[in-house]
């Protein structure tokens, strides 16, 4: 079976100029824990999740080794979030991101997605992004062919 096959192509992206608080409120509305960021071109330039959004809310390990003092008390690092609320999604976002082809067999993006620990991938296709695929829908075709459950 290819990810073609099993893609989704009704996805929700995210612009690089979306901030910070515009992505968690994309995310949350749309009750996902994430998504492609996706220039004009139709280029995908990263990947944004929930755990992207947590990391902004820690330190750098430089930041923390050379002052520590300022990140022990952690009800003043909630105030961050008003810091970081205008940041540009394209500041936080995983740029170093694993992308498929529509073309490569679905097992493939499950193996990717567990080398890697990713949820969702991107499908890419002549440079443009075609679709997602997630482990949820690997997982659930692969059950439904071979055990004959229904969805």
């Amino acid at each position: 079976m290819k990810v073609r096959e099993i893609m989704s192509t009704n996805f929700i992206s995210i612009k690089p100029s979306a901030t910070y608080e515009e992505v968690y409120k994309i995310l949350i509305e749309n009750d996902i824990s994430g998504a492609p960021v996706v220039a004009e071109n139709e280029n995908i330039v990263g990947i944004v999740s929930e755990k992207d959004l947590f990391r902004v809310l820690f330190p750098f390990y430089t930041s923390y080794y050379n002052n520590p003092e300022l990140y022990v008390d952690y009800e003043e690092r909630e105030n961050k979030v008003d810091e970081i609320k205008n940041h540009k999604v394209e500041l936080f976002m995983s740029r170093d991101f694993v992308k498929i082809s529509p073309d490569d067999p679905v097992l493939r993006a499950g193996a990717l997605m567990l080398a890697k620990n990713v949820s969702r991938l991107p499908v890419v296709e002549n440079g443009k992004l075609v679709g997602m695929i997630w482990r949820r829908d690997i997982y659930k075709t692969i059950l439904n062919n071979k055990l004959g459950k229904e969805n």
